[in-house]
């Protein structure tokens, strides 16, 4: 669900009465919004609703030193006092409250990871709108439109001394041995899964690596709420496919995938194999592949060794999306290629060599060299080269012509040298065909 971002409001900004100069009237950007937006530049914050002005922290006695009868209690108040919010913005803001605050998180952290007996009942509904309270928030809009995670630094988070140790209570409140999934799942709910979704766009890598953990750990302890997680993870990359093509946690969310997919029960059922073929696949068509290739093709390769009749699909469709302008996601494709044949049955391998040899050749003599070149490893990988082996009537006519013109023509002597070695392979492979396809192409090139 969409919602409008409104910018931080200030209760000490100038109210309308002043008069405005007439350069800001004319620009509409005054010298102070301009100042303010410097200052942001490497540091965003989206709390947008600030109680600090309205309430101020008093410090509660120590967990560690309430008496045992009045320690849940003590542990309610101090959740309650973690609900409010401060401004991060303001770096010299609220600076006794926030500290009360920190140091309350860093109690009930150390409380739930150490002590026994102090998640019970009547806390649930108190941590879970403490953790909700302070992470669900509309998402700052990117400081740069143009934002590229390869190139660009990231905007972190302003008010993450007190997000980090919110998101760690959670993880342990997850991970505690007195954790009762029948009582988290009245409050963690489908509704708070979704807001915890939508909160992996991000841009800050420190939050995105706690909600990886912490949905996995969601996944793994709350079984009801699984079917829900992977549909609202695939209408994101449907979304991010289809629509937007920007989500900054596709990544993390494809890690999760990963160790979903390998827990998945056999046969596969219709809906993952949907998903592999609808989804994953598609995936590779995206412009910022390379900073999910990785997570992505792992997935991919999961899917396999869980069962191998899904090799086609997976193959063919990295044909049909093979990236006709882009050598560098050429090079990731010729990777993910070769990883699929490490696993590769040999059964499967006959169905797809011909298209994929075609491709294959069509690589080796691209003329940038890193594409030819990652083509002409896969003579390098010995499994690989065992499956050409049974295969060379078929695949040796496939790629021989090519090899032989291109090493001829190429202008980068690697690869040359790559080349015939590949041809020395095929002639102790196969002498006989060998000498028949060298005939064969001395012939066409004097007719021609």
């Amino acid at each position: 669900m969409e919602t409008t971002k409104l910018p931080p409001t200030s209760p000490s900004s100038p109210t309308t009465g002043f008069s405005v100069p007439s350069a800001e009237k004319v620009d509409g950007f005054p010298r102070r919004s301009m100042r303010r937006a410097r200052q942001r530049r490497s540091h965003s914050s989206s709390q947008f609703r600030y109680q600090s002005s309205q309430v101020e922290l008093t410090p509660l006695p120590l967990l560690k030193d309430a008496p045992v009868a009045e320690l849940h209690n003590l542990f309610c108040k101090k959740l309650q006092q973690c609900c409010v919010l401060f401004d991060f913005l303001d770096c010299v803001a609220d600076l006794k409250g926030k500290e009360i605050k920190r140091a309350a998180l860093n109690e009930l952290v150390e409380s739930v990871a150490t002590s026994r007996g102090v998640l019970i009942e009547p806390l649930y509904p108190e941590a879970i709108k403490m953790i909700s309270v302070n992470i669900f928030r509309t998402l700052p809009p990117s400081e740069n439109p143009e934002f590229d995670p390869e190139e660009d630094e990231p905007t972190l988070e302003a008010s993450w001394p007190h997000l980090q140790l919110v998101y760690e209570f959670f993880l342990r409140f997850l991970e505690s041995p007195d954790f009762q999934p029948s009582m988290a799942k009245r409050y963690v709910d489908q509704k708070f899964v979704l807001q915890l979704l939508e909160l992996f766009d991000s841009e800050d890598p420190r939050e995105r690596e706690y909600l990886k953990t912490i949905l996995h750990r969601v996944y793994g302890k709350l079984l009801g709420l699984r079917a829900y997680i992977r549909k609202q993870i695939n209408n994101i990359f449907l979304r991010f496919i289809y629509e937007t093509e920007h989500f900054n946690g596709v990544a993390e969310l494809l890690e999760i995938l990963g160790s979903i997919i390998n827990g998945f029960a056999l046969p596969l059922k219709s809906e993952h194999k949907q998903f592999l073929v609808r989804v994953l696949i598609p995936l590779h068509t995206a412009k910022s592949l390379s900073i999910f290739h990785a997570q992505l093709a792992y997935c991919v390769v999961q899917f396999m060794e869980k069962d191998a009749t899904v090799t086609e699909y997976i193959i063919r469709g990295l044909l049909k999306y093979w990236p006709k302008t882009c050598t560098q996601k050429e090079v990731m494709f010729l990777g993910e290629i070769e990883e699929i044949l490490d696993v590769i049955e040999p059964s499967q391998f006959i169905r797809v060599q011909e298209p994929l040899f075609k491709q294959i050749t069509a690589c080796i003599s691209s003329p940038h060299f890193q594409v030819a070149e990652r083509a002409l490893y896969f003579w390098n990988n010995e499994y690989i080269l065992s499956l050409i082996e049974e295969n060379s009537q078929v695949i040796l006519p496939l790629v021989f012509t090519t090899l032989y013109r291109v090493s001829k023509e190429h202008w980068n002597q690697t690869i040359v040298s790559l080349i015939y070695n590949v041809l020395k392979t095929f002639m102790e492979m196969n002498s006989k065909l060998f000498d028949d396809l060298t005939a064969s192409y001395k012939v066409d090139k004097q007719n021609e």
